[in-house]
């Protein structure tokens, strides 16, 4: 490896960004983390822009920090790489300097989503089964709200990029696209691992405006003298193509072959398998992305906001048990430890948060819970924060049935990572609901080694990034299913999955409103 023997990924999440040292065996040495908001244009709805020039001054104090942490310095750094949040994109002009930038939570584009549906009937379905996505989350509604309202922007463009190929190119001078990450876009082939100007020109916009695609783990130049500067980092640093969390997340966790599956359990909740790249789902409920790993897709349902109704949770009914701890983290060990004590099937309680994934109708009822007693001993807090837990397991149980029923594959076992991953309780439900081992990793929040993985690639130290990520990756548990509670958990699926149906028509009808809506609905 040129430069030195330590590798250095860069994490620019949705809430902080995140630098982290690890050695060539993939131990981590030292973290340094930064938290960032989006800033919200007043004069557009739902805009939440990312500040380009504040969190790039952000990184590189992450990047400081974690070289401090870890005892080394900038030249003892052989190979960066870069993941981010997916979604997020970046324009750049013909000099690569960044014009535009949005955080994966912009949602300015309502009208231009409603706009393409209306004007293009069909296109979303037919780009659909090229790419994967729908215009939910893609990059042609915000490509177009910018033709729109920001037209000296628009023709100033000469290369979009995703937040990861930011990073990169910031680190490099050179921009380029993975196709893990620019999948998300919607134009970005699930076939051809590349940008589709068709898809730009079906809607009338300009087609001209793609970097390079290339793969994760693609060395693409060495840190430039400003950004050593900078940085900190040497200019004999090789700078590698990184990619999308998610994906290079369960490339950390090993889940590098066809059939391999995990849920990774945070704020959202994401499940995952690893697919042949011609499968597309003709209901259009499953979103399918480009793996880092060559050759390979993933099928991804979404659990929406998990982790943020836990918190929820705490924070509103679980004051006791914040203040009996100094970490709030604590507080939920607190409160699962009473909810351990109440049966399965939470006295009937029924949440109503998350839905099950449905890419091209994509909306939430409101949140709530049904089927509370006045019995205070079958409607309290613990009966409900088990109820939750529940509830978590089997939107994700059935997410993932719709992936094994698409794909004809069924896997031996779920990799559980994340947050949720911590506790052993909620790891046990996963197995049982779903009737499958569940297996938890020691390091739980991979995307970052992941990132090391990708370096490594690209610095020389391995040819291989599926095989670094299963030789990296160590196992803490494994939980073997109760085979015996598998039948009462699907009964309460059922009947969660008969109230949701009726609590989404109250949405229907504007007697409720949704937790959540893609834009354009």
């Amino acid at each position: 490896m040129a430069g030195g023997d330590y590798l250095l990924a860069i994490d620019a999440g949705t809430g902080s960004g995140r630098a982290v040292v690890f050695d060539r065996d993939g131990k981590q040495l030292g973290t340094s983390q930064r938290e960032w908001w989006h800033k919200t244009d007043p004069r557009f709805p739902g805009s939440m822009d990312f500040d380009v020039e504040g969190n790039w001054k952000l990184i590189c104090d992450c990047i400081a920090g974690a070289l401090a942490q870890a005892g080394v310095t900038g030249s003892d750094i052989a190979a960066v790489s870069a993941t981010s949040m997916r979604e997020a994109i970046v324009a750049f002009d013909r000099e690569g300097r960044e014009i535009w930038a949005c955080a994966n939570v912009d949602g300015r584009a309502v009208q231009q989503v409603r706009e393409l549906k209306d004007a293009f009937p069909g296109v979303e379905e037919k780009l659909y089964r090229q790419t994967g996505q729908t215009f939910a989350l893609g990059a042609l509604p915000r490509l177009l709200w910018i033709r729109q309202e920001m037209p000296e922007i628009y023709e100033k463009i000469d290369r979009i990029a995703m937040l990861s190929d930011w990073v990169v190119a910031r680190l490099s001078g050179v921009i380029t696209s993975d196709p893990s990450n620019a999948g998300t876009t919607g134009i970005f082939g699930l076939k051809e691992r590349n940008w589709l100007p068709d898809a730009m020109t079906a809607v009338g916009l300009r087609n001209d405006i793609f970097p390079k695609a290339c793969e994760t783990g693609t060395p693409v130049g060495k840190v430039t003298a400003k950004s050593a500067i900078e940085t900190g980092l040497s200019t004999e640093t090789v700078v590698v193509v990184g990619g999308g969390d998610c994906q290079l997340g369960t490339a950390g966790l090993g889940v590098t072959r066809p059939g391999d599956c995990a849920v990774l359990g945070g704020t959202f909740w994401q499940q995952i398998v690893n697919v042949d790249p011609v499968l597309i789902d003709p209901e259009m409920n499953l979103r399918i992305n480009p793996h880092v790993i060559t050759g390979l897709n993933q099928a991804e349902a979404i659990s929406f906001f998990v982790g943020a109704v836990m918190r929820w949770f705490r924070d509103t009914f679980g004051q006791a048990e914040l203040a009996q701890v100094s970490d709030p983290g604590q507080a939920y060990s607190l409160l699962e430890k009473q909810a351990k004590e109440v049966p399965l099937g939470a006295h009937g309680i029924i949440p109503i948060f998350s839905d099950v994934m449905r890419y091209g109708n994509w909306y939430h009822a409101a949140p709530s819970f049904l089927n509370l007693s006045l019995d205070p001993e079958k409607s309290g807090k613990a009966v409900m924060f088990r109820a939750l837990q529940e509830n978590a397991c089997i939107v994700a149980a059935r997410n993932l049935e719709a992936i094994f029923t698409l794909s004809g594959q069924r896997p031996d076992q779920i990799v559980f990572a994340a947050g949720a991953a911590k506790s052993a309780h909620w790891s046990q439900m996963l197995a049982d609901v779903t009737g499958i081992p569940v297996a938890t990793p020691v390091i739980k929040e991979a995307t970052a080694l992941g990132c090391a993985a990708a370096a490594a690639v690209g610095g020389g130290l391995h040819s291989d990034l599926a095989e670094l990520g299963r030789e990296w990756v160590r196992w803490e548990q494994t939980f073997e299913p109760d085979v015996s509670l598998k039948s009462s958990y699907d009964q309460l699926g059922d009947r969660w999955a008969s109230a949701y149906a009726a609590q989404r028509g109250l949405v229907d009808q504007d007697v409720t409103t949704s937790m959540w809506k893609a834009p354009g609905l």
